[in-house]
């Protein structure tokens, strides 16, 4: 592939763009410097530099974020700043077929929610991630106002109607990690799904923190704000992610 059409496909601006940059000198290959668009590489564990910064080529972006607290997951926040402004410009920016360009986050976390946020550019992989008849099981640690008991986290496995559904909504596992800390497996995703079923249940949700999806777990030493690439393991483990059944029951 021609080395401005890979700087293309990696989101370094148009190809006009990426063709100014080569012939600047701002591009190298294995540390040896490129000024024909044109010339001609294999992208297979192509690795280059834009003005001094790596960069490793990878036909569709498939990426895990540690979403912070205060942050939208919206190209255009309301209120708080974008988790967008977190990437760099050549993951926003890699063209796409449709009218949105860049990565984009599967499913959203509310502001104050953090953890585990998968970005993609890949539609398919969207698609399969975010549809609810995969059933694929999402954890999130629960800091609650009052005391969890026993009662209340049958409930929640039992099911709890919510004010805009008719048809109950439960828990594929709890598990009680403290007097106020729950953790919490759910295989669907609604509006506030977590606050308004801890709310059906009579208690009230202080703080919320996505720790897993499928079996991908949030790593310890990403810190909040912080990205990291997916291998393709991880991004096969996620295609393939299913909730276990039958759901677990109480552990404490």
């Amino acid at each position: 592939m021609h080395i401005d059409e890979i700087l293309y496909t990696q989101g370094f601006g148009t190809r006009r763009v990426c063709a100014g940059l080569i012939q600047q000198g701002y591009v190298s290959v294995n540390g040896a410097s490129v000024t024909n668009p044109a010339e001609d590489f294999e992208t297979a564990g192509l690795r280059f530099a834009v003005q001094g910064t790596e960069w490793a080529y990878h036909e569709k972006a498939y990426l895990m974020l540690h979403k912070p607290a205060g942050t939208e997951c919206s190209q255009k926040p309301s209120t708080y700043p974008s988790i967008y402004t977190l990437l760099p410009s050549p993951l926003r920016q890699r063209p796409n077929k449709g009218a949105v360009q860049g990565v984009q986050a599967i499913g959203r976390l509310d502001q104050d929610t953090t953890g585990l946020l998968l970005l993609t550019d890949d539609g398919q992989f969207i698609h399969r991630m975010g549809s609810p008849k995969h059933h694929v099981p999402k954890v999130y640690e629960v800091t609650t106002k009052h005391p969890i008991d026993a009662k209340q986290v049958e409930r929640l496995l039992a099911g709890v109607v919510l004010d805009d559904d008719p048809k109950p909504v439960r828990a594929a596992a709890c598990e009680i990690a403290g007097p106020h800390h729950l953790s919490l497996t759910l295989t669907e995703g609604k509006y506030h799904q977590v606050k308004r079923m801890l709310a059906a249940v009579g208690n009230r949700v202080e703080a919320l923190h996505r720790s897993r999806i499928g079996m991908l777990a949030l790593p310890e030493d990403l810190a909040p704000g912080q990205w990291r690439w997916l291998d393709m393991a991880q991004v096969e483990a996620l295609r393939n992610a299913r909730a276990s059944q039958p759901a677990a029951g109480v552990d404490r």
